[in-house]
């Protein structure tokens, strides 16, 4: 009875959880699933040939994966992740649709029998085994066919029944695609010969950048020809021209010393605590309890700071802040570590060989921190050619193993606050001095809070933003609002259904407001990741062919290259012509190199990456040049030497090739099916009256 009635229990719960699972939500959709587990129709967030899409069923499921992620990850989902989760399941729901109604045309079914098969048979369903198996892993039959008796969990069963329908009926569509695919042996054996055949070929050529640009003469006529030629390449979607104001969700000041605050104030209760595993789940640690032992080495550079070198034990120390986290740090037990840890700053001066000069200079650096005249970390800022350069030198702690040799004698072999060097190591001449060395390790307990900005500086950032917006509405200008107020404005291009925006990211939220926006209007505020924006249109450029002159500066390397080319190919050509292949060497700056060359041969040694080079060496028998081929970027000409022919391909290898040329061209052909549906499907998009409710 307790799975009986756990199953009763949780039916919605378990729907959902395969839903996801099995990455199928549209059964939920085809079996009715979502109105089991209480989402009602509403108004239509889509209507697809007809058949509505309703606008709960969309926001439920939007809600079931913004909950997973949190119940996987302890953390809301970030604003931009949420948008790319929304567009995907708005588009799984319109392909539902899709596969549904070609499902009905082609009249496909499942019959009672079938659904006991996957109930009772030798291989039940997943879900059958999950939820009805014994200690062994075996389905419990008896405990099985109890539940299917029990009149209490009738409506249970029903659920279940056309969950099972709705997954028999995808996979018997999937199979009908797959079966379209066959994969012959030629398919096998031209894929095996493309994996492991290979060509050894020596060839010659030129590049066309070897052609002065004097060499050649580039009048408008000539870009105006090159554009004309490559127009379709030069073809735009509707773009929009828009200017943005961000605010940062990043933490205040205000909001980090409030949280230092909190900490402060439970420091004592922390000190005071008997259970410090308890202490850190009740009071919500970012950082869980861990009986771990840590070296100085083993812990943020911060927190290492705090504990060592003379860890003390039950003391606790802190607030200090290590990213967007701060702690107060319990020392729990202290031991003898296996290995000594030190701290060091460094200068360096880098140098790939000896130089006497570089090490002087650094002698002097050195003689004049060990007077007192300087400080170390103020030479380092100055002269180190480092990363750690802008920390004063400081390059944390570290154990044994971590730095180049000659660097670690010196630093474990030298003394707290003793600076040595000049040290050569392959970077370069290093001074060297140790700030401090541990040669204990701690358990600690690590209270930490997330340094976050709160509700009002929140809000404030919010309504900053809404003030823009009504006083650019009022007075119609974006631009003298945003200066008068003290914001910075940045400017982008955005093109229809671009969805990476530069400066912005993830832009899902932009584009749906940009689907129905006009010259001048003012988006709402949108919440990234990170900001806060809100979003003016400037412009509106229609679809059609970005203009000769906005493309000019672009277009005149190009032709230069392609006057180049012709000038080249035709040098080339009249040398091969009088004395073949071998002639070519004879031009200057040619030479006869050799090449080794596979199918997946991406680039060429000293000729770069060139796509034609490949194809033309397999084309080709042993013995026999190619002529003069005009490249991306060279004009060169090859002779196989020898075609190297793999071994006699193997039982295995043919079945391992032949299931992976299957896999790939079934997806390909479930992949060009549905987006035949797409483009013949009559597909309302409705997402823009509910921008407000998301």
């Amino acid at each position: 009875m307790g799975t009986m009635n756990k199953m009763r229990e949780n039916t919605g719960i378990v729907l959902w959880i395969l839903v996801f699972a099995f990455g199928v939500i549209w059964v939920l959709q085809d079996s009715g699933g979502l109105d089991a587990v209480g989402v009602g129709t509403g108004v239509d967030i889509a209507v697809v040939d007809g058949d509505p899409v309703p606008y709960q069923t969309y926001v439920q499921t939007v809600q079931q994966q913004a909950q997973q992620y949190q119940d996987q990850t302890g953390e809301t989902m970030p604003p931009q992740l949420l948008e790319q989760q929304r567009e995907l399941i708005f588009q799984s729901l319109v392909e539902n649709k899709l596969r549904e109604h070609e499902m009905n045309r082609l009249g496909i079914s499942v019959t009672a029998e079938e659904i006991y098969e996957m109930v009772t048979g030798d291989n039940p369903h997943a879900i059958i085994r999950s939820y009805f198996s014994d200690e062994q892993g075996n389905v419990d039959r008896a405990l099985l066919q109890n539940f299917i008796d029990n009149p209490d969990a009738s409506q249970d069963w029903i659920q279940i029944e056309d969950y099972l329908r709705s997954e028999r009926r995808r996979e018997k569509m999937d199979n009908l695609i797959s079966a379209t695919v066959h994969i012959t042996d030629r398919n096998v054996e031209e894929e095996y010969l493309r994996q492991n055949r290979s060509v050894n070929v020596e060839w010659v050529g030129l590049p066309y950048a070897s052609i002065p640009n004097d060499s050649v003469v580039v009048a408008e006529r000539d870009l105006r020809r090159f554009y004309d030629d490559h127009r379709d390449e030069y073809a735009r979607n509707r773009a929009f021209d828009i200017a943005y104001v961000s605010q940062s969700k990043l933490p205040s000041a205000e909001d980090s010393a409030a949280v230092f605050a909190e900490l402060e104030r439970m420091k004592d209760s922390f000190a005071a605590a008997e259970d410090d595993s308890l202490f850190l789940l009740r009071n919500v640690s970012r950082r869980p309890f861990s009986d771990a032992w840590f070296g100085a080495s083993d812990l943020d550079t911060e927190i290492a700071a705090l504990a060592f070198p003379n860890p003390e034990e039950g003391s606790v120390l802190g607030p200090v802040a290590v990213g967007n986290e701060a702690h107060l740090i319990k020392i729990r037990g202290i031991r003898p570590a296996e290995e000594v840890a030190v701290r060091a700053s460094h200068i360096l001066l880098r140098a790939a060989e000896e130089d006497e000069n570089i090490r002087s200079q650094l002698v002097g650096i050195r003689d004049r921190i060990r007077s007192g005249e300087v400080d170390f970390a103020e030479m380092a800022r100055q002269y180190s050619e480092d990363a750690s350069a802008a920390q004063g030198g400081d390059l944390g702690w570290f154990g044994p193993g971590v730095m180049v040799a000659p660097f670690e004698e010196a630093a474990f072999g030298a003394r707290a606050d003793q600076v040595v060097g000049p040290i050569k190591t392959q970077f370069g001449y290093h001074l060297i001095v140790v700030v401090a060395r541990a040669e204990n390790e701690v358990n600690i307990a690590d209270f930490a809070l997330e340094i976050d900005a709160n509700v009002a500086t929140l809000n404030q950032l919010q309504e900053q933003l809404e003030d823009l917006r009504y006083f650019a509405e009022e007075t119609g200008n974006f631009d003298q609002e945003a200066q008068r107020m003290g914001m910075s404005i940045q400017r982008v291009r955005v093109e229809e259904e671009q969805v990476n925006i530069p400066g912005i990211g993830s832009g899902y939220a932009v584009l749906d407001f940009l689907e129905t926006a006009g010259q001048g209007d003012i988006s709402d505020i949108i919440e990234l990741d990170e900001t806060f924006i809100t979003v003016h249109v400037d412009d509106i450029i229609p679809e059609g062919y970005q203009p000769f002159e906005e493309v000019q500066t672009e277009i005149e390397p190009r032709t230069y290259i392609e006057k180049k080319k012709e000038v080249l190919v035709e040098r080339l050509e009249r040398a091969y012509e009088a004395g073949g292949f071998d002639n070519l060497s004879s031009i200057p700056g040619i030479r006869m190199q050799n090449a080794f060359v596979t199918f997946e041969s991406n680039v060429v040694p000293g000729l770069g990456a060139e796509p034609l080079f490949v194809g033309t060496a397999f084309a080709l028998e042993a013995g026999a040049s190619s002529g003069i081929v005009a490249g991306d970027n060279t004009a060169f000409a090859l002779r196989v030497t020898q075609i190297n022919e793999p071994a006699p391909i193997t039982e295995n290898e043919q079945e391992n090739i032949r299931r992976q040329l299957l896999q790939q061209r079934q997806n390909a052909v479930r992949t060009q099916w549905l987006a035949s549906l797409r483009e013949h499907a009559d597909i309302e998009d409705f997402r823009s009256r509910f921008r407000q409710q998301q």
